[in-house]
């Protein structure tokens, strides 16, 4: 190093500046302040990447979006070597190379750098399949609503009668990420450190945390903000298995997310927006003791449930679009032969629906932070496509008020219905679709007389 003072600008001064990824550019424009490597060499460039004390270019996390970003402002990246095939999935241009002493060779024209070719995408992974699961026919067919029209389910029941089973079914009845919705994910997963070797996958998330996890943990955040749950779940699934265990502070974040399809997270040092487009699917006993039928098994009850479910708030569930109250799987069930249909057959119709609503979506412009799903209509969109006769006007009508639904849960019922209707073939919401999505919707426990409560 020459004898003389050298002075880094790292300019925007006010915006907070902290990790190892700085140290690539800094060192470059060091060098060329230096004279070692021409002084216009770098025009046209961005750097990117952490360097070890030999001069060796280290990979660093956030560099696919990095890229993206670079060839929005008409620049190549220089990054580290190995990170060149994740830099090579947002285009032709960058650089990767493996030390500082490569990158002086190169801007003085001794020796080529390029990014490698982008990687193949793996082939699909074997996923759970729904032949597995014996009896549940009723919630089967309340998963296959969930995952045609992107709904928010709940499953509710005894320990041991398939919540999880079938909750962890659901990933196989998606279709696989679009092209853009690749991009977005692998974004998220770049900046979470979670890409590796620059592999991406068309599977959507399925992102299952455990109930001990904290607010930070699901929305994002920490000392150095970073992605959470929710947004690693994004345009995928966020399963919550045992749901009351949760935290009150941790459910009640996701509310924003599951309205706006994306989550800010506020700190003294700044605010970061991350996108958060999931799907919700959970699971919960109806009460700490568990059991098959609480009237008989529950020697807490009404107690004991009315405080468990509490833990959940109106506001939470009123988002939530699916209630399905699982029974114990019977002896006979579980002794006959595997169902017939599995997820293969399950996911050909869902693809079939899928494609319906996504030729609805086309004909207007997808507003920002929606999927083009029945669950995300809204507005003039849901009230246009979801036209009801005047026996199906009056009834849900009659069910509004007998219920006490709020206006959010009226609307909610709309698009299951439209979602039913789509998996018959159906063009208009009849009657027989809105009392299905109906008896889908959130209902109180019920206290027998004689004090023991039975199931909702």
């Amino acid at each position: 190093m020459p004898a003389r003072r050298i002075t880094v600008n790292l300019a925007p001064a006010d915006l907070p500046k902290e990790g190892s990824h700085y140290d690539l550019a800094i060192a470059l424009a060091t060098l060329a302040g230096m004279g070692v490597i021409p002084g216009d060499s770098l025009d046209g460039y961005a750097a990117m990447g952490e360097l070890a004390l030999d001069g060796e270019v280290q990979p660093t996390i956030g560099i696919l979006p990095a890229a993206i970003q670079a060839l929005a402002m008409e620049l190549r990246l220089i990054c580290p070597q190995r990170c060149g095939s994740e830099a090579a999935w947002s285009g032709p241009g960058h650089l990767a190379a493996d030390s500082l002493m490569s990158l002086i060779n190169y801007f003085h024209g001794r020796c080529g750098l390029d990014c490698p070719a982008t990687g193949t995408l793996p082939p699909p992974v074997d996923v759970a399949d729904l032949r597995d699961v014996k009896g549940q026919e009723g919630a089967k067919r309340v998963l296959e609503i969930a995952a045609a029209g992107g709904h928010n389910l709940l499953f509710c029941g005894p320990p041991g009668s398939g919540k999880s089973m079938l909750a962890q079914r659901l990933p196989g009845l998606l279709p696989p990420l679009s092209a853009e919705e690749l991009l977005e994910v692998s974004q998220i997963q770049s900046v979470a450190g979670l890409l590796e070797q620059g592999t991406l996958s068309r599977a959507r998330p399925f992102r299952a945390p455990h109930h001990s996890a904290s607010m930070p943990a699901l929305v994002g955040g920490g000392a150095r903000i970073r992605p959470g749950e929710i947004s690693l779940a994004h345009n995928g699934v966020l399963f919550l298995d045992e749901l009351p265990e949760f935290s009150v502070q941790a459910l009640d974040s996701l509310r924003q997310p599951l309205e706006e399809g994306q989550v800010t997270i506020s700190r003294a040092s700044g605010h970061v927006r991350y996108p958060a487009r999931f799907q919700l699917v959970a699971a919960m006993n109806p009460c700490r003791c568990g059991g098959g039928d609480l009237a008989a098994s529950c020697h807490l009850a009404p107690g004991c449930i009315q405080k468990y479910q509490a833990r959940l708030s109106g506001p939470l569930l009123d988002r939530i679009d699916l209630f399905y109250d699982t029974p114990p799987v019977s002896v006979q069930d579980l002794t006959s032969p595997c169902p017939a249909e599995g997820s293969e057959q399950v996911r050909a119709r869902i693809a079939e629906v899928r494609q319906v609503q996504r030729s609805r979506w086309n004909r207007m412009v997808l507003p920002s932070g929606k999927r083009p799903v029945n669950a995300d209509l809204e507005g003039e969109v849901l009230l246009r496509e979801t036209v009801l006769d005047d026996r199906g006007r009056a009834f849900l009508s009659e069910a509004v008020t007998c219920f006490g639904l709020s206006a959010r849960a009226y609307f909610r019922i709309l698009k299951v219905a439209r979602t039913i209707a789509d998996l018959d073939a159906c063009d208009r919401i009849g009657r027989q679709h809105l009392a299905e999505a109906l008896s889908y919707r959130r209902r109180p426990a019920v206290v027998p007389p004689h004090g023991r409560a039975g199931p909702a």
